[in-house]
């Protein structure tokens, strides 16, 4: 894909309206590679003046910080903040929640102040304004599908309405989990947790959450963070029901559903 970046743009004078983070999992990750794709498409097929860092976008220092590394996390956010600011960087989206909440919430104090939307956020958004148009009848139509609350996109910035919406305008039918919105069960990597191996127990947390989608019955396990993905589509694998459900961020089921 042709992406232009912040660079290219700057050197010819322009500035994009709006700065798309990839991050490290969208980045890095074969799997929420798939997801940045997917975002990328919409934002192309509905022409919205965009640009990404490219090379010059480092890690947000998120799980640094969580670690407990805070002399790296202050490192990584400075290079990013002096960056960002050099380039007058007003408006951020993101696919993954812990950059949306790292530079929403814990940047400011730093020097590094922007309007951060999460890619859920800006697609209701676009939906409302009618630049996404939807086929009537798209592939989720009818199906049933539940939706995984993050909890750096729910609990940490109250975040509970957009991807519903979105689901909703996909004409699919949302069967909600036991525990979901301010309720909802962490995937089991927040706060650091992807990086390591966890603590002794019963249960892994991501087969705990993902034995509870699976029970609703749905089709499609919707999520709106790669974090959340991974470890969504490692319990569809353990519990073996990789044939009749499938784990998508919910960018990848608008752009399969544009007209």
């Amino acid at each position: 894909m042709q992406i232009p970046t912040v660079a290219e743009l700057f050197a010819n004078g322009k500035s994009p309206e709006v700065l798309f983070w990839v991050g490290c999992a969208g980045s890095f990750d074969q799997r929420a590679q798939r997801i940045t794709e997917a975002f990328a498409t919409i934002l192309d097929k509905i022409s919205i003046d965009y640009a990404i860092l490219g090379k010059e976008e480092m890690c947000t220092g998120d799980p640094a910080r969580r670690a407990g590394n805070e002399f790296m996390f202050q490192m990584m956010a400075y290079q990013n903040i002096q960056v960002l600011n050099n380039y007058g960087i007003q408006k951020i989206v993101t696919t993954c929640p812990h950059c949306f909440n790292i530079f929403k919430n814990e940047y400011p104090e730093l020097g590094g102040t922007y309007e951060v939307i999460h890619h859920t956020s800006f697609l209701q958004q676009l939906i409302d304004e009618g630049k996404i148009r939807l086929k009537e009848e798209g592939m989720y139509k009818g199906k049933k599908i539940t939706y995984h609350d993050s909890c750096y996109l729910g609990r940490a910035n109250g975040i509970y309405e957009a991807p519903r919406k979105v689901l909703e305008a996909l004409d699919a039918e949302l069967v909600e989990m036991k525990r979901c919105r301010s309720k909802g069960l962490c995937c089991g990597a927040g706060g650091a947790q992807m990086f390591k191996e966890e603590e002794k127990g019963t249960i892994r947390v991501n087969l705990d959450r993902s034995n509870e989608a699976i029970g609703t019955g749905s089709s499609v396990i919707a999520a709106a963070c790669p974090f959340c993905n991974t470890m969504l589509t490692d319990g569809v694998k353990l519990a073996d029901r990789e044939d009749g459900i499938r784990v998508l961020d919910i960018a990848e089921m608008v752009a399969a559903s544009m007209e």
